[in-house]
């Protein structure tokens, strides 16, 4: 004949229970935030890689051949980073290419950081539709100036204004918010 167990002895019981099954309960739960931080950190570092590195090498070139590599190449090395479970781009609220506007769940951010200088962490969101966004601001660099900055050649202020007629991303200084950043991580499923 087997004994009841004590009060004591069920609660201990289900504590090591419980213990014993967390992990499975948060598998099947999904990433955490610091989990999800972690893959959308992962999932841009080789888009902001290879981006500078070929806009180091159109700069070296001159300007106008940068004005190309951010036109042509960006998107091409952003689409070449994702997968079917991330999407990876850039934004701003002062665009100069209308492909970068800012999705609804954006924007909010865009005005964060742009009304807040001091703000430099990464921030993850919950998307409406599922899953989650992560960003990182984009900070004004001495290099960007060139075609970014207050005062342009003039050749290069030509050249912007037949690419980008709507153009609105001048006048930035050094150091200023110039954009974000963005990854779109699907829903675990």
């Amino acid at each position: 004949m087997t004994r009841p167990l004590s009060i004591s002895r069920q609660c201990l019981l289900t504590r090591i229970l419980l213990v014993a099954m967390l992990p499975a309960a948060m598998a099947w739960a999904g990433p955490d935030e610091d989990q999800l931080k972690a893959i959308g950190a992962e999932a841009l570092k080789p888009f902001k890689q290879q981006l500078m590195s070929a806009l180091v090498k159109g700069l070296k070139e001159g300007p106008l051949s940068a004005l190309e590599i951010c036109k042509d190449q960006a998107p091409k090395i952003a689409a070449e980073a994702g997968t079917d479970s991330i999407t990876i781009g850039r934004t701003s609220h002062r665009l100069r290419n209308q492909a970068n506007a800012p999705e609804p769940w954006m924007e909010p951010l865009l005005e964060k950081y742009a009304g807040d200088p001091e703000m430099t962490a990464a921030t993850l969101v919950a998307l409406p539709a599922g899953g989650h966004g992560y960003v990182e601001p984009i900070t004004v660099r001495a290099a960007c100036l060139k075609c970014h900055g207050e005062a342009l050649d003039p050749a290069v202020a030509k050249k912007i204004d037949a690419l980008y007629p709507d153009d609105t991303a001048r006048g930035f200084k050094e150091g200023d918010f110039r954009g974000l950043f963005w990854v779109k991580i699907a829903p675990v499923k």
